[in-house]
């Protein structure tokens, strides 16, 4: 009995449904109908871009070339891995080059350059000069030509490095069941270290700053600072190396001829050519402990014991002495060190 029912329920579904498509269909003929003989729809070929709108006719249907393209852009990317490096590079110094520049372009510490270099650079940046070949190391620490009678541990020791690193360096090619060089062979020290070179000039102060007074030329009174300190160039940004401890001032861009200004006011205690590596400079004290110092002039004008006030046209900018292109070597100096001209120069 139930099944019977089931079955008339099911019949009686079916026939409505087919009622309900055929009043649909009778519906959209009449809708056709409806529309004047004077008419006539324009049958146009959607274009890829054009976009979905909604028809405001009963029973339109969507074409899917009505739908709007999705554009995609091909952007091809290559991951280039950063692969260690090994060999050591060589590099030909330029004029316009710097100890920073060079360190930065192969990714290592300038200090790093310098102490491989040792015997060419003196462990000092204003010893670069046009045409010497440098070589670069592939890491930080120092390349070392092997000499009779040494052993890792003693290079080890007197580089601060450790033995290991130096034996399990893979540029250094040890063979690790005996780990051993010949006199010649140049190795990586990986994390060595050298003693910083002092090379500041001795410069006597004057009397009345109270730090000096050892050598008869020093002067006698004169004009004092006041602590602070504007740039001595006209420019206010580098063109060579940045302070470190082993370049104790800051190399600031300054063309062939600039005028060149006293950070503070104080006496001139030398002026001069030094052969040290400064070529033309001024060594200013400016009576309170402060000191600084403007290397590389190609004019000077200004005479020692002369008082100069802030800002006062001191010289020009040069290239004289140990440097690659003109600029301002310039230093500060708080009793006799040197401190980082970034923490005093005014903006």
């Amino acid at each position: 009995m139930n099944s019977r029912w089931f079955n008339l329920i099911s019949w009686g579904v079916t026939i409505l449904l087919v009622l309900a498509a055929a009043g649909l269909a009778f519906w959209r003929v009449q809708a056709a109908q409806s529309v004047p003989s004077t008419q006539v729809p324009e049958t146009t070929v959607p274009s890829a871009s054009a976009t979905l709108t909604t028809s405001s006719q009963p029973g339109d249907g969507i074409s899917l070339l009505s739908l709007p393209a999705i554009g995609r852009d091909l952007k091809l990317k290559t991951v280039v891995p950063t692969r260690p490096r090994y060999d050591v590079s060589e590099h030909t110094v330029e004029r316009g080059d710097s100890v920073f520049a060079i360190s930065k372009a192969f990714s290592i510490k300038p200090d790093s350059l310098l102490w491989s270099n040792f015997d060419l650079l003196n462990g000092t940046p204003d010893s670069l000069r046009p045409g010497q070949e440098l070589s670069i190391p592939p890491t930080d620490g120092i390349l070392y030509t092997w000499k009779e009678g040494d052993t890792v541990d003693k290079v080890a020791s007197t580089f601060k490095a450790k033995a290991a690193d130096i034996i399990n360096w893979p540029g250094n090619n040890v063979d690790l069941t005996n780990p051993t060089f010949k006199a010649g062979d140049l190795i990586m020290v990986p994390g060595g270290k050298r003693e910083y070179v002092d090379w500041l000039p001795l410069v006597p102060l004057a009397k009345h700053s109270g730090t000096a007074g050892l050598n008869s030329s020093a002067c006698s009174g004169g004009a004092v600072g006041g602590g602070g300190f504007v740039w001595p160039a006209d420019n206010h940004f580098l063109s060579g190396n940045d302070y470190s401890d082993s370049h104790r001032g800051v190399d600031i861009a300054a063309g062939l001829g600039a005028n060149i200004y006293a950070a503070d006011s104080g006496v001139v205690v030398l002026a001069g050519g030094v052969s040290n590596g400064y070529g033309n400079v001024i060594y200013i004290d400016h009576g309170n402990g402060y000191s600084t110092v403007y290397a590389h002039l190609s004019q000077i004008n200004v005479s020692i014991c002369q008082s100069v006030h802030r800002g006062q046209l001191i010289g020009l900018a040069g290239s004289t002495g140990n440097s690659t292109g003109s600029h301002l070597h310039f230093e500060i100096r708080l009793n006799g060190t040197p401190v980082n001209p970034w923490y005093l120069l005014g903006q």
